[in-house]
């Protein structure tokens, strides 16, 4: 009971403040321009859209840190280094996604930073958590628990971490093309993973990972209240890409990795449908889907937008219960 106590508190704090925060950093985000602009290749519906505040990542980012920080000078939390780990993660992804999107705004176009510069700062974050990781006596395997089956890849685990890092936090960003879409998946995501984390008693400080994951549960429910269709403002890079570098670090701390990909399984379906529907332009001059990524496909067959939001929702959390199941019971 007393686990369910602390993830309803940790949820309630994060979703008071991210209300609070909304209510300070929208008209301050309008203050000072900082708008979305829309593709002209996307569905027309989008263009109203044309202007609407974004960076709002830092409605869910702010709450969630300064939770832990009041947590923590509380003493209901302690500091170790694999929540040193994750934070370190949260702040440098969403600091990458910050100037990614500052950069769109002040050029007022969405290219941002280059795929090259992108991927370099990418290897510097992988390789100071690969370090903290084996510091703090990390193993560099890779385990499959249900075949047994336990592949050790040395240094070659720091690759792995890059690769689970830029992947997750690619595949979040592409979801984020409808009114909450990205942000509920997120928070059933991190619901999976809260309870996840909770029944990893072997992993130093267990308990601050989980709870981290129910404070931004909480938070993003705090964010929704603005970010639900229709949107008064959106997460941006700055807050997608936090949220995947994030997702991806707890994957492997908790040594749930696979999991992730049944977790986040929408986002898995997005990017795949992405990169399906470029490869067969680019090889064969043909479409699969009407656009990509998926969201887009079922706008062009005339959804509602909310029907789409609701459908991806229902079928991401029926893959949380499969890999909390999984995870936790069997």
């Amino acid at each position: 009971m007393l686990i369910l106590a602390k993830a309803a508190m940790a949820m309630m704090l994060g979703f008071v403040l991210a209300i609070a925060s909304g209510l300070i950093f929208i008209p301050l985000l309008k203050k000072f321009n900082i708008g979305q602009k829309v593709s002209r290749t996307i569905n027309e519906r989008h263009l109203e859209k044309e202007g609407t505040p974004t960076m709002g990542g830092i409605i869910f980012i702010f709450p969630t840190l300064f939770s832990l920080l009041l947590l923590y000078i509380n003493k209901s939390i302690t500091w170790n280094t694999n929540l040193f780990i994750l934070v370190f993660v949260f702040i440098a992804y969403a600091l990458l996604g910050g100037i990614d999107d500052f950069i769109k705004v002040k050029q007022k176009n969405n290219k941002g930073l280059s795929i090259v510069t992108k991927f370099l700062i990418q290897m510097i974050i992988a390789l100071v958590f690969f370090y903290f990781f084996m510091k703090n006596g990390g193993k560099s395997t890779l385990e499959f628990t249900a075949l047994n089956l336990i592949i050790p890849l040395g240094w070659t685990f720091g690759i792995f971490i890059l690769f689970l890092l830029v992947g997750t936090s690619n595949a979040v960003n592409i979801t984020d093309g409808l009114d909450g879409l990205c942000g509920g998946l997120s928070a059933i995501a991190f619901v999976a993973y809260g309870i996840i984390s909770w029944n990893c008693g072997w992993l130093e400080g267990y308990q601050e990972i989980a709870i981290f994951c129910f404070l931004i549960v909480g938070s993003l429910l705090g964010f929704l209240v603005y970010n639900s269709h229709p949107a008064k403002v959106f997460m941006g890079d700055l807050g997608s890409l936090a949220l995947g570098g994030a997702l991806a670090t707890i994957a492997i701390l908790t040594r749930h990795e696979l999991s992730l990909a049944i977790i986040g399984g929408v986002f898995v379906i997005e990017t795949l449908s992405s990169l399906i529907q470029i490869f067969l332009i680019r090889k064969f001059n043909k479409r699969l889907f009407l656009k990509a990524p998926l969201h887009h496909h079922f706008e062009e067959l005339n959804w509602c937008e909310n029907d789409i939001v609701k459908l991806f929702y229902v079928v991401g959390l029926l893959l949380a219960m499969v890999a909390i199941t999984y995870g936790v019971w069997i």
